[in-house]
């Protein structure tokens, strides 16, 4: 301090003590991002294909054609994001004024899903291809890549990252109870119609909107770190240090882990409950509004339990009791108690990992610039954000592919005479093995990422020798 020579962290601290520690305020804002995103995205991931198959009409294999076809530009505008963050010089930064200039266009969007216009197949096709992928391959890209980014330019202490990540993963379950649960009541009272869900998703993106100002508005970039931001790192190298990060592979994995479970079980369980359970009203609604509250409930016990254990170790328990809990109930899958208990304490076991997840991938920005040199905030997220891309339209895809080839009947296809769609066994049979053993396979996944994720060792060492390199001037 007293050699007049400029640290090469540099610090706004409005908002923070000098140690990186964020007010209350700060974080709440932070969660509020993501709160939006999942009110929105909440509804595509899980009910939108209901929508599509059984109010609009759509033939589940189209719906399954665009997702899959959706793919291939998800697999590219993340990375592509996560340049144009790195490139963005503004008055508020590189990664806020993002969530200010998309938050009116993702939400209009997200509207525009919803209104499918009756027509032939062939536009109603183009139509929902081109509204989808404005909507998740744009718009949410555009802000979720920033808003990912920005928890590692707030504040470079570990231990406000992994609360930033808990306050984070705690409130994004919020905006899927909003959405998700309340939607099928919601459209219910408005006339059980097509244009009942548009209605329903005009007063969920209007909270969002909201939501997407507050985070713009309380949360403020402070992290700047004069090595990097005078590197001119090229293209070619960039993407060799991101591909070589073992670590960001890792993480990787496990962000896609959550995303699949979320899109897989949101997907599923409404044909479940409605052709398995015999309830389309309120049963679907119960059953995932008691692992989302229970989600946030876990999520928000695990600053307490990351005083005793490290992220892996706490994760890596986690992943075992959720694959235990939802094993159960293969023993009696027409049971709406069982599967009623079985969320519940599956839902224990998905906090911790659902929880700091993103603080594992703070840790992998500083170990991706200790091994390689190079500080990839953006790049590293807008990576990250394929996990959620794969989680959510590769699976819906997988899904509406499972269901097509096993026979499942949309309304496209006709009504009994009571007006109901019957549809034939093999379905049924493909929704219920969806549902039983989907997830026990993506959490053994999980498990075994997880035993081979060293990371927390060794991230002392690392931190230890960048802020020597940073005091000389060197990433």
């Amino acid at each position: 301090m007293g050699t007049g020579k400029k640290h090469p962290l540099t610090a706004k601290n409005s908002g923070a003590s000098a140690d990186g520690k964020l007010r209350l305020g700060e974080r709440l804002a932070y969660g509020c991002g993501d709160t939006a995103c999942n009110i929105v995205f909440g509804m595509i991931s899980t009910l939108l294909t209901l929508f599509y198959t059984d109010y609009a009409g759509i033939s589940v294999a189209t719906v399954g054609l665009v997702m899959l076809i959706s793919r291939i530009f998800d697999g590219t505008s993340d990375v592509i994001m996560g340049f144009i963050v790195n490139r963005t010089n503004s008055k508020w930064g590189k990664t806020r004024p993002w969530i200010l200039w998309m938050s009116i266009p993702y939400c209009v969007s997200a509207v525009a899903l919803f209104t499918v216009p009756q027509t032939s197949e062939t536009l109603q096709f183009w139509y929902i291809f081109i509204t989808y992928n404005l909507t998740t391959t744009v718009f949410y890209t555009a802000i979720n890549v920033p808003y990912g980014t920005m928890s590692t330019m707030m504040t470079r202490s570990a231990r406000e990252r992994d609360l930033l990540s808990v306050f984070r993963m705690s409130m994004a379950p919020i905006g899927r109870i909003i959405s998700v649960t309340l939607t099928m009541p919601v459209v219910k009272l408005f006339g059980d119609t097509k244009e009942a869900w548009a209605k329903a998703m005009l007063m969920w993106s209007s909270i969002a909107f909201i939501m997407l100002i507050i985070c713009f508005v309380r949360c403020k970039e402070r992290v700047a770190i004069e090595a990097a931001a005078k590197a001119h790192i090229p293209l070619g190298k960039n993407i060799k240090a991101l591909v070589t990060n073992r670590y960001f592979w890792a993480v990787l994995l496990l962000w896609t882990v959550t995303c699949v479970h979320g899109t897989l079980v949101g997907t599923d369980l409404p044909y479940y409950c409605k052709y398995l359970f015999g309830n389309d009203t309120w049963m679907y609604s119960v059953l995932y509004l008691a692992e989302a509250v229970t989600l946030v409930a876990g999520a928000m016990l695990c600053p307490l339990l990351l005083t005793r254990f490290t992220k892996r170790d706490l994760s890596l328990w986690g992943c075992i009791l959720a694959v235990v809990a939802h094993a159960t109930l293969i023993l009696n899958p027409q049971s709406f108690s069982l599967a009623l208990i079985s969320s519940i304490v599956r839902a224990l076991g998905e906090a911790p990992l659902t929880a700091v997840v993103f603080g594992m991938l703070g840790q992998v920005v500083e170990y991706g610039q200790w091994k390689t040199h190079i500080r990839q905030e953006a790049l590293i997220f807008g990576g990250g954000s394929l996990g959620f891309k794969i989680g959510t339209g590769v699976t819906s895809a997988i899904i509406t592919k499972l269901l097509d080839a096993s026979g499942y009947m949309s309304s496209i296809d006709g009504v009994d005479v009571a007006g109901q769609i019957t549809q034939p066994g093999s379905a049924l049979q493909m929704i219920q093995n969806i549902y039983l053993y989907g997830p026990l396979i993506i959490w053994a996944v999980a498990i075994v990422v997880l035993l081979f994720y060293k990371l927390d060792k060794h991230y002392d060492i690392i931190m230890s020798d960048l802020t020597a390199r940073e005091a000389r001037g060197e990433m």
